[in-house]
C-alpha cells in the first residue's frame, strides 16, 4: 500500500531516514564512493523539508519511499529508495507508477549515479530519457533523466 507520509513528525521522519540510510549505503558501494552526501542527511532535513514523501508499506512496515520536489508544471524525483531487504520486489516500480498516475504535471525529472544501473534501467523502462551527464564535487558521475507527458524532451 502506498500512502503520503507526514514527514513533519519525529517518528515518521526517523522511519524515512532508516530506509534512506540502508538504501544509500548500498548505492554508495555500487558507485564506489566513501563520502556520499545522501548518507550525511540529518533527521532535521526530513522533519523540516518542503518536499512530499510517499511510502510503500508491506505488512504494515515502511519498505520504500519516494521524495518529490513539486513545481507548478513539473516534479523532480528527489529520491526513490527501497530497503535492501525488499530489493527486486517491484516496490520502486510501484512507487514510480503511483507518482506518474496521481500527479497531473507536464514533466518529471530525476538524477542518479551513472553507475547505478538498476535505477537507470527503472527510469528508462518508464520512458525517461537521458538529458545530461556530469561529475559532482564528491567524485560521482551523475546522469539526469526527463519524462515529458507528450513524449518530447524540452
Amino acid at each position: 500500500m502506498i500512502v503520503q507520509l507526514d514527514h513533519t513528525t519525529n517518528a515518521t521522519s526517523k522511519r524515512i531516514r532508516i530506509i534512506f540510510q540502508a538504501a544509500y549505503a548500498v548505492e554508495a558501494k555500487l558507485l564506489k564512493v566513501v563520502d556520499f552526501p545522501p548518507l550525511q542527511r540529518p533527521l532535521a532535513a526530513f522533519l523540516n523539508g518542503k518536499n512530499t514523501f510517499y511510502g510503500y508499506h508491506k505488512n504494515q512496515n515502511l519498505k520504500g519511499v519516494i521524495e518529490l520536489k513539486m513545481e507548478l508544471r513539473s516534479i523532480h524525483i528527489q529520491s526513490l529508495v527501497v530497503h535492501p531487504d525488499s530489493f527486486r520486489e517491484g516496490m520502486a516500480s510501484a512507487l514510480l507508477q503511483f507518482v506518474l498516475d496521481t500527479h497531473d504535471v507536464k514533466s518529471f525529472t530525476v538524477e542518479t549515479g551513472l553507475d547505478n544501473h538498476p535505477a537507470k534501467n527503472l527510469y528508462q523502462q518508464f520512458g525517461f530519457q537521458k538529458t545530461k551527464e556530469w561529475d559532482t564535487d564528491h567524485g560521482v558521475r551523475k546522469v539526469a533523466f526527463k519524462l515529458i507527458r507528450d513524449g518530447r524532451i524540452n
